[in-house]
């Protein structure tokens, strides 16, 4: 078991126990490797979210939550105390607080506070399996700004919203904070709502695609570099997302949400 402060990841072989965060209980297809174990994020005795994580990086690959945001700050009574005093079992399998001291990098959420509803759920998003090192500008500018304009495309969503976050590593010459901790070049996410009120936000479902970059000097390939900061992100289609992750993550095949989305075979819109 993987633990962080009072958070824990429960090691599972197919996400069975937290399924219902994937929509139509069906996990992401395409994407494997060696050292990736499935996470279902227990806190309260209650799960959260889920997500895989990359023993070898000491990253999490990506984590699935529906997205639900509530008002109100968010891990107020631990003070967003990541963890404390880990033994060495936790060190040797995940990152712990001491490597992010001092890296000039910020802990990135995958699964973010902002996008959940109770004190509980937000508290539970600050498990060191959730984060992954983000630099600073771009967590506090681009990608921040991109999470709330999620939130309020969600507002005429009328089912749930699937969100998958995950990032993308180098294709080679990986950075590593504290000589463990691999840093990301890109950021991706993905939502999946199958029901919606029709008007001007429709074209973002019933699914929409982002990626971002975490690296200013990275290539254009992905994402074009169009601001001064770097830290552009891109919006796009689930289909053009899912053909990154495959070229990047070397993968025969991807598919993120079960046929694209969309309910009965057909795009359901409501209102």
């Amino acid at each position: 078991m993987f633990i962080s402060a009072l958070f824990y990841g429960e090691i599972t072989t197919d996400f069975e126990p937290c399924i219902t965060f994937f929509y139509a209980e069906t996990i992401p297809q395409g994407i494997s490797g060696d050292g990736y174990q499935a996470l279902c994020q227990r806190y309260e005795n209650q799960y959260h979210f889920a997500t895989l994580y990359d023993r070898n990086r000491r990253i999490p690959l990506f984590s699935a939550y529906i997205l639900s945001p509530g008002g109100g700050p968010s891990c107020v009574k631990y003070q967003c105390d990541y963890q404390k005093h880990p033994d060495q079992n936790v060190k040797n399998s995940q990152a712990v607080s001491e490597d992010y001291k001092h890296s000039g990098y910020t802990r990135g959420h995958l699964a973010p506070s902002g996008h959940q509803q109770t004190e509980e759920n937000k508290e539970a998003t600050f498990t060191l399996t959730n984060i992954v090192p983000q630099m600073e500008n771009f967590n506090k500018g681009p990608w921040n700004n991109l999470e709330n304009e999620m939130a309020e495309r969600f507002k005429v969503c009328t089912s749930k919203m699937y969100v998958i976050t995950g990032v993308i590593p180098y294709e080679n010459n990986e950075p590593k904070i504290n000589d463990r901790v691999t840093v990301p070049e890109y950021f991706w996410t993905a939502s999946c709502c199958p029901t919606f009120k029709a008007g001007p936000n429709q074209n973002y479902f019933p699914t929409y695609a982002a990626v971002g970059r975490n690296d200013p000097t990275s290539k254009d390939d992905i994402v074009r570099k169009n601001t001064k900061h770097g830290h552009d992100v891109k919006q796009m289609s689930l289909e053009d997302l899912e053909k990154i992750l495959q070229n990047r993550l070397k993968m025969p095949k991807m598919s993120l949400f079960k046929n694209k989305c969309k309910e009965n075979n057909s795009l359901f819109r409501l209102g």
